[in-house]
This record gives structure tokens, C-alpha cells and sequence, in this order.
């Protein structure tokens, strides 16, 4: 029998969460509902599920801090979560996305859009079969053993970025722009915003650390991954102008 994807839907307005429920069940998931966050937090401790509904409003615990706390452990990290908020400006939606949420929802949605967005992250998180190694300057990345390494030290990087990394490197030198970055890595999911880009060219470079600066934002275009301008700044830094004091 196929093992139905588990859902951890964390609402606190019951007839909102079993509506979700509801049309999870008639729709080839096993939902799981709690109402607040030490609920979600024993669920998880018990079952990791596959995706997390998560509100932004909870009594207690915001859903933000969770979503931080759950992407700060090791064996959270890369669960995907999408927040649930009525709440609709585009800082709102930076905010949830900078907490670790993979994508935003904003109330009331339709149950189509709330299905797709589920299945899409499925997708992101699901292995694809690629076996190559690739290396860019001293930044590594291993697809067959899912590793990355900067300068021979071994790097921790989340599924998406991971994917956002691997295409980047593979086209290394080229700018590509955030709608050609949502159309490689993110498929055909039209509900993603571009704004989502962002936040995971941030994730990523904040993953990478002194790698990060391979990572270009080119003006009124896009994101470059470059080697040839981290060697261009360390020529500079080098250069005996550069290195003269002021007299």
C-alpha cells in the first residue's frame, strides 16, 4: 500500500483546520491537526510529517518562532513548512519566509491552491536522481552524496538551496533572473512569488559563508554565481596600492 504523505495542520480556528483536514483526507494525505504550538511541537517530537501547515496567529507560541526553532535542529531543518496567515503585505511575507517558512499563504484560499502549494514542496523536497560532481573555484557540490564543501570544509545546506546551488554552479558565469530561477528550481508552481528568490539566495549564501560572495546580485537582472569577481576582489585587496598605509 502507498504510504499517504503526512500533514501536520497547526490552526487554531477548529473549523478552519478541519476544513483542511477534511479536504487533505479526499485528497491523498494524512492530516494530523493541533491548536497550538506545544501540540505541534509533541507531534513532531513523536512523528517527523512530511509538510507543516503552520498559522502565523497561534495562542502562546507564534507560528514564526516555531518555524525558527524547527529550522534550527538538525532533524527539523528540512521538513517543508507553509505558513498560514491572513496577514498580506510583502514585509509579512518576508518576515514568514526569513522565519524558514519554504512558502506563504496568504487567508482565504481556495482548496486547489492550498493542494498545489502542498505538492510543490513535496516535489522540491523529493531526491532526484542526479550522480555528477561539480566544482566552481574551491566550492564543491557533490549531488550523488548530497555534499557541499568551500575551501575543503564541509558545508550544511537545506534541500531548496541545495537545488538553487547545484543549477547555479552548473551555470556558473551566466546571470539568470529570479522568474528563470522560479522556472528551473521551483517547476511550473505559478503561485511562488519572485520575492521568494530572495530569501533563499540569502538562506544560501548564509550557508555558504565565506563562499557566499560567489554569489553576485547583478543590478536590474538577476543573481551570478562567479568566481572570476571573488579573484578580481582579492587581486585588489592584494595589490600594492592596496596594501600601503597612509602616510
Amino acid at each position: 500500500m502507498r504510504k499517504l504523505p503526512r500533514v501536520l495542520v497547526v490552526e487554531d480556528e477548529p473549523a478552519i483546520a478541519e476544513l483542511i483536514a477534511v479536504n487533505l483526507r479526499h485528497n491523498g494525505f494524512a492530516p494530523t491537526v493541533v491548536f497550538d504550538g506545544q501540540a505541534a511541537q509533541r507531534e513532531v517530537d513523536a512523528v517527523l510529517p512530511d509538510v507543516i501547515l503552520l498559522d502565523w496567529m497561534l495562542p502562546g507560541e507564534s507560528g514564526a518562532s516555531l518555524a525558527r526553532q524547527w529550522r534550527r535542529h538538525e532533524r527539523t531543518k528540512t521538513v517543508p513548512i507553509l505558513m498560514l496567515t491572513a496577514r498580506s503585505d510583502e514585509s509579512d511575507k518576508v518576515q514568514g519566509l526569513d522565519a524558514g517558512a519554504d512558502d506563504y499563504i496568504t487567508k482565504p484560499f481556495s482548496t486547489q491552491e492550498l493542494l498545489a502549494r502542498i505538492r510543490a514542496v513535496l516535489r522540491r523536497r523529493a531526491p532526484q536522481i542526479v550522480n555528477d560532481s561539480v566544482q566552481v573555484g574551491p566550492l564543491v557540490l557533490d549531488a550523488a552524496t548530497y555534499r557541499v564543501s568551500y575551501d575543503g570544509q564541509e558545508l550544511k545546506v537545506g534541500p531548496t538551496e541545495f537545488k538553487l546551488l547545484h543549477y547555479l554552479m552548473k551555470h556558473a558565469e551566466r546571470v539568470h533572473t529570479r522568474a528563470s530561477l522560479l522556472d528551473k528550481i521551483w517547476g511550473d508552481h505559478v503561485y511562488i512569488e519572485e520575492r521568494t528568490v530572495d530569501v533563499h539566495i540569502k538562506r544560501l549564501r548564509e550557508s555558504l559563508g565565506e563562499g557566499g560572495a560567489l554569489i553576485e546580485t547583478v543590478r536590474g537582472a538577476g543573481y551570478r554565481l562567479s568566481v572570476q569577481s571573488v579573484r578580481a576582489k582579492v587581486a585588489a585587496s592584494d595589490s600594492p596600492q592596496a596594501a600601503a598605509s597612509p602616510t
